[in-house]
C-alpha cells in the first residue's frame, strides 16, 4: 500500500511540475573519494583542525572564520576577512554540501575538497601561512595533534596531504538533507505550500535548473557565464565584471566571466549573492539573474514565489558541537 501511495504521488508531482524536469532530492551521504575514505577518526581531527586559528600565521582566522558551521555555512560578508584584517574580493561560498561540487571555490580552481582545503592556509590575505612546512612544523609541535594523526594516519603522519584529508573528511559530513522540497519530491504533496510550488513550476518554466540542475542545484560542476546579457545598469551598481572569474586562473580570454554554478541549497541563509557579495537581498538576487541570464523581468509576484521556493530548499543541518582543540601549555604561535 505504501508503495502505491509513493507512485501515485510521483505521478501528481509529474503533473504539478514540468513532466520532462528531473526533481532529484539530496542523498544523506556523500561520496568519498577511495584515496580518502570517511572514518570517524578523520572527521573528528578534521573538525579540530577546521575550528584551529592556530593554521593562520596571526593565530586568529580559522576555515571556520569564513565558513560558519553554526550558520549558513560562509560569513554574511560580501568580502571575507583574513589576517591583520584584510578583505578578500570575494565572498565566500557556503561549506555546506560542498562535498556534492567536482570543483571548488567560485572560479573552480580546485578538484576537489582536499585540494581547496590547501589553499587558503598559505594564501596571504587568508590565512597567511608562508607555506605548507611552517603549517606542519607547527602541528607537529602540537603533542595531541600527534596524538590525534597517529589514530586518523598511522605514526609520524602529520603532512600537508594528511591535513586536507582530515578537513575534507569533516566537510563531507556537512550535508544538510530533508528539506521541504526533498519531502515533496519524495512523494510528501504537502511539504510545499502552493506559492512554493508555483515558484518550482516557474524555475522549471524559466529553465533555472538548466544550470541549477541536480539534487544540490549546483550543475554537478558546471560553469556558466555570469552575466550572460549586458546590463549597463546593473553593471554600474555591482560591479559584476570586474573579476574576470575562471580567467583569472586560465588566463585565457575565452574564460572571462565564466564561473563555478553555485548550490542554491539553503541560498535564504547566505546573503549577500554573487561572487562579490553586492547583491543583499534574495529578493533582488533573483530579478538580476533572471534579467541577466534569460532576459526575462519577472513580475514581483513570481519573485516572490521562486523566493518561496528557495526557502524550501532549506535542510536540516547536523548538530555541531564546538571541538575541544590540543592545548600548548606554556607556548603560543601568535605574533
Amino acid at each position: 500500500m505504501l508503495k502505491i501511495r509513493m507512485l501515485v504521488a510521483a505521478i501528481m508531482l509529474a503533473s504539478s511540475v514540468s513532466a520532462v524536469q528531473a526533481w532529484d532530492s539530496l542523498p544523506s551521504k556523500a561520496p568519498a573519494p577511495t584515496n580518502n575514505p570517511t572514518t570517524t577518526e578523520k572527521v573528528e581531527l578534521g573538525r579540530m583542525l577546521y575550528h584551529d586559528p592556530r593554521l593562520s600565521s596571526t593565530g586568529t582566522v580559522s576555515c571556520a572564520s569564513c565558513h560558519n558551521t553554526m550558520a549558513g555555512g560562509e560569513d554574511n560578508r560580501a568580502g571575507s576577512m583574513g589576517v591583520n584584517g584584510q578583505v578578500g574580493g570575494r565572498s565566500a561560498p557556503t561549506v555546506w554540501n560542498a562535498a556534492f561540487n567536482t570543483v571548488q571555490f567560485w572560479d573552480g580552481r580546485a578538484e576537489s575538497l582536499e585540494a581547496q582545503a590547501a589553499g587558503p592556509v598559505t594564501n596571504p590575505i587568508e590565512m597567511g601561512m608562508k607555506n605548507w612546512d611552517q603549517v606542519v612544523t607547527r602541528l607537529k609541535a602540537i603533542e595531541g595533534y600527534q596524538h590525534l594523526f597517529t589514530k586518523a594516519f598511522g605514526k609520524d603522519s602529520i603532512s600537508k596531504d594528511n591535513t586536507t584529508k582530515a578537513i575534507a573528511a569533516y566537510e563531507r559530513t556537512l550535508i544538510t538533507p530533508d528539506s521541504p522540497y526533498d519531502y515533496y519530491v519524495n512523494g510528501d504533496q504537502s511539504a510545499l505550500t502552493a506559492q512554493q510550488i508555483r515558484g518550482m513550476e516557474k524555475v522549471a518554466e524559466l529553465g533555472c535548473t538548466s544550470c541549477h540542475s541536480g539534487a544540490a542545484f549546483n550543475g554537478a560542476g558546471t560553469f556558466q557565464k555570469f552575466p550572460v546579457n549586458d546590463n549597463g545598469y546593473f553593471e554600474a551598481k555591482f560591479d559584476f565584471k570586474k573579476d574576470k572569474g575562471l580567467a583569472e586562473v586560465t588566463k585565457k580570454k575565452k574564460d572571462e566571466h565564466f564561473w563555478k554554478v553555485p548550490t542554491l541549497r539553503n541560498i535564504t541563509l547566505t546573503a549577500p549573492y554573487f561572487h562579490n557579495g553586492s547583491v543583499k537581498t534574495l529578493k533582488k538576487a533573483v530579478a538580476i539573474m533572471a534579467k541577466l541570464q534569460l532576459n526575462k523581468d519577472l513580475s514581483d509576484n513570481e519573485v516572490a514565489d521562486i523566493v518561496a521556493f528557495l526557502h524550501a530548499l532549506t535542510g536540516k543541518f547536523p548538530k555541531q558541537i564546538m571541538p575541544e582543540l590540543p592545548a600548548t601549555p606554556g607556548l603560543t604561535f601568535n605574533k
